[in-house]
């Protein structure tokens, strides 16, 4: 009888840590993506690389509302793919911003 009792907490803290793991990994990378927002928005990736700009976005509202409705995993999933997208988006924002703007159209 003495292990059942002394087991019995371990068992409790391992099922409270296991709980935590969605709303910890979830915050992690939804700050991830934020900040990426927040650099590919300095690269003007709205300007620069439209799609991947707007994808990120909508990826990241999609991770907020599904942290809302505590579904953890999918807002992982959604924060993900905000991330990879602003990653893209500061990317071509900075390569496009680089590049030697074409001479203009009917030129001499």
């Amino acid at each position: 009888m003495p292990t059942r009792s002394r087991a019995a907490p371990f068992a409790a803290l391992g099922l409270l840590l296991g709980m935590a793991c969605g709303p910890v990994q979830s915050t992690a990378f939804l700050l991830d993506a934020e900040n990426m927002l927040a650099a590919a928005k300095t690269a003007q990736a709205d300007r620069y690389a439209p799609y991947e700009w707007t994808a990120a976005n909508l990826y990241h509202a999609k991770c907020k509302e599904e942290v809302g409705y505590s579904e953890y995993e999918q807002a992982v999933d959604y924060a993900r793919k905000a991330l990879d997208f602003a990653t893209r988006a500061r990317d071509g924002a900075q390569k496009a911003a680089r590049k030697p703007s074409a001479p203009p159209a009917g030129g001499p």
